[in-house]
């Protein structure tokens, strides 16, 4: 059985044009797969840790082969569990609205917990950074209201956007990382020509993954 990882990164809800873009993604792929399991993290609704102090501190014990102290050990167990609900997914699918440029906060404080050494990443200090996570595939859905890859830039924003997600996902060792844009939605002659282009887009990328 297949397992797909959604992350919602909207607030939005159903008003949410990055969700709607995904959720055809979704609907098809099960089409496809019929015993796909989904498992959908609303980051808007789910309850994240802070990246706090004792957690630092858990992560320079690790890189620095320094066992945990009792405090640092609590905080590692709590990154662990978020972080192995991402690891356990064969697939990723990441619904993102570009929030000034780059990726909403609650998205990136996601991150920064799960994205830790000896668990997604590692680090050899003559080759560098090399990923831990194997045989892993990811698609972005992706909005922007005034930036899209064809508007003049930065006049209408820079996409710090997809390159971060791409980066970040590469350093974890997930190299396989597809596209769905649906940018811009808001200076848009045709938005729901645009809309629908993205979607056939998504249903295209569901039956060839």
């Amino acid at each position: 059985m297949s397992k797909l990882l959604y992350i919602k990164a909207s607030p939005r809800g159903t008003a949410s044009r990055s969700n709607a873009v995904a959720d055809v993604y979704v609907a098809a792929l099960r089409e496809r797969l019929p015993d796909l399991a989904v498992d959908t993290l609303d980051l808007a609704q789910e309850k994240l840790p802070d990246f706090d102090g004792d957690k630092v501190a858990a992560k320079i014990a690790v890189i620095t082969g320094q066992t945990h102290e009792s405090r640092q050990k609590t905080a590692w167990d709590e990154i662990t569990a978020v972080a192995n609900r991402f690891i356990s997914a064969d697939r990723y699918l990441i619904a993102v609205p570009m929030w000034n440029g780059g990726i909403p906060y609650r998205l990136k404080q996601y991150i920064d917990v799960i994205h830790q050494p000896g668990l997604l990443w590692g680090l050899d200090p003559q080759a560098g950074y090399f990923g831990l996570l194997k045989n892993k595939k990811a698609v972005l859905a992706l909005t922007s209201g005034a930036y899209g890859p064809s508007m003049p830039s930065p006049a209408f924003g820079v996409d710090h956007h997809s390159t971060y997600l791409r980066d970040w996902l590469s350093q974890a060792g997930v190299t396989d990382v597809e596209e769905i844009r649906f940018q811009p939605t808001l200076l848009n002659p045709d938005p729901e020509g645009s809309f629908e282009t993205a979607t056939a887009v998504a249903r295209f990328l569901a039956a060839r993954d």
